[in-house]
């Protein structure tokens, strides 16, 4: 079979799992969104796309209470011991080896421009909304693991056990891939994520990178930040200061 009518092939399966979905009712963002649908707190003329801005110098050892916020939110157990199990958000320590100096930074899902996740998802179950953030659709995801594989940052999480406690407006499935949603659910209704919320030292800021008038564009322009593993082009919407 020629490269082309493959191509057209897994273009068609796309068109069809879409369309599937959307008669059942399922919220795909795959487009811009009309200025009726607009979340609030969004600007009419400006193009969307969220980010989020992490000040590494600010994180203080030990602490921990954007991980704490962010399981209480979502419904996730915090690991005793490190693992796979699902933990969208944990804390890393960071240490360069030329001069032994050693940072702490919270770890998440990168939500790229370009995810990796949704380029190897088989039924499009991963997709990127029309703002930026990367989310996972449990109605069609088949659980084949495929982005927790293609996730170089190891931030996409298998569900494979029985849960309770549901969060209503932030649904998880057993058999299902996850991981962090920037808060969707708050973010929507002009809410800040739960982990920038609760944390402290103000190390996390929140914000449009399309928005020249945002505090993040803002304090992206007094300083500089990195974004980790920028030699793989991801284009990604977490960015680190005080690396």
């Amino acid at each position: 079979m020629s490269a082309g009518r493959d191509t057209d092939r897994r273009e068609a399966l796309k068109l069809g799992l879409a369309t599937a979905a959307s008669a059942l009712g399922c919220s795909l963002f795959l487009v811009p969104l009309p200025a009726e649908a607009r979340p609030p707190g969004v600007a009419a003329g400006v193009s969307q796309r969220w980010g989020l801005l992490i000040d590494a110098s600010r994180c203080a050892e030990g602490c921990s209470r954007c991980v704490e916020a962010c399981s209480s939110e979502h419904g996730w157990k915090i690991a005793a011991s490190p693992g796979r199990e699902p933990q969208w958000i944990r804390t890393l320590a960071a240490a360069d080896p030329e001069t032994g100096r050693t940072v702490r930074l919270p770890l998440m899902c990168q939500h790229c421009a370009q995810p990796p996740c949704a380029d190897v998802c088989p039924t499009s179950a991963t997709f990127r909304r029309a703002d930026g953030v990367v989310l996972v659709d449990r109605h069609i995801c088949i659980g084949c693991r495929y982005c927790v594989m293609a996730c170089p940052f190891g931030v996409r999480f298998f569900l494979g056990e029985d849960i309770d406690d549901q969060r209503p407006y932030s649904p998880r499935g057993k058999g299902t891939a996850e991981g962090c949603t920037l808060c969707v659910h708050r973010i929507d209704e002009d809410r800040l994520p739960a982990c920038v919320e609760a944390c402290p030292a103000g190390a996390m800021t929140f914000g449009n990178l399309n928005d020249p008038k945002s505090a993040i564009r803002d304090a992206l322009a007094r300083q500089p930040a990195a974004r980790l593993r920028s030699d793989l082009a991801l284009g990604q919407s977490v960015r680190y200061r005080g690396l």
